[in-house]
């Protein structure tokens, strides 16, 4: 069964956490959200300089926000 918060996504550094991207790069006017990836525009830019942990952070806040959108 394939874990709804693990990354699933190709853009991925060796070894490193991938991005959420999904190459839908469009900003939701009510959340602020990117609405392909649902990341804000900071963790967006600082995602090339974030720490593995930091991105898995940002990822595990993504299903609330997903969830948030789909369901408003």
């Amino acid at each position: 069964m394939t874990d709804p918060v693990a990354p699933q996504t190709s853009h991925s550094p060796a070894g490193g956490v991938p991005s959420p991207c999904i190459s839908i790069c469009r900003t939701d006017p009510d959340t602020g959200w990117c609405q392909g990836c649902h990341r804000t525009l900071q963790e967006i830019a600082a995602w090339s300089t974030m720490t593995d942990e930091q991105r898995m952070d940002v990822w595990m806040l993504l299903p609330g926000r997903r969830a948030r959108v789909h369901n408003e």
